[in-house]
């Protein structure tokens, strides 16, 4: 069976703790998405990782390696869950399926970012540079007008990573609705990839 797993990205702690706020895993275009893979017969997983207003790297890896990753298992990252995916590929021996970041996010600088995501989840790891090998295809998903913190991501990524598919989006902001509008209710393009 056709299987994929969404990884969610950083989220703020009052939100995570606000009863009348949505959870993390289902915002943005991501019920959309899960809905219409399920529609083509994929097993679809959706976890909430540990405390994603502060992760720990051991503590996400524990909850994705529960799942059954192998060469079947599609695997898609959004923002920081995108940056946990590229460690994760970078020190697992696995072979795992395609990949798809959106707008990762990953920063060894510390001292190129905000404060709220100034913690040590990037540090004490070397990227792999032929990290996509571990995968059947490596695709990256960014947009013109996402955030400074993306941007540098996406320079950090391109000088350490080889052998990875980018498609550039216009002005789809950091692929939220709070950030781009109704237009990340759906993500047609990343759909398509998915299902070649």
């Amino acid at each position: 069976m056709k299987r994929a797993i969404f990884i969610h990205g950083y989220y703020d702690k009052e939100k995570y703790y606000d009863p009348e706020t949505d959870l993390i895993n289902f915002k943005n275009y991501t019920p959309w998405l899960l809905k219409q893979l399920t529609t083509k017969d994929y097993l679809v997983y959706a976890p909430l990782m540990p405390k994603p207003f502060f992760p720990t790297y051991e503590k996400w890896k524990r909850e994705l390696e529960r799942y059954d990753l192998d060469e079947d298992m599609v695997l898609i990252g959004k923002s920081f869950g995108g940056g946990f995916l590229l460690r994760w590929l970078s020190e697992t021996d696995k072979k795992v399926g395609k990949v798809f970041l959106v707008a990762p996010y990953i920063n060894q600088e510390q001292d190129n970012v905000s404060d709220d995501l100034k913690m040590p989840f990037f540090n004490d790891f070397k990227l792999d540079r032929d990290l996509a090998k571990k995968t059947n295809g490596l695709t990256i998903f960014q947009s013109t007008d996402d955030g400074e913190n993306i941007k540098k991501s996406r320079e950090f990524i391109k000088k350490n990573v080889d052998n990875f598919r980018e498609i550039m989006l216009k002005n789809r902001g950091h692929f939220t609705i709070s950030t781009a509008g109704e237009i990340n209710r759906t993500f047609p393009e990343l759909l398509e990839e998915i299902l070649k």
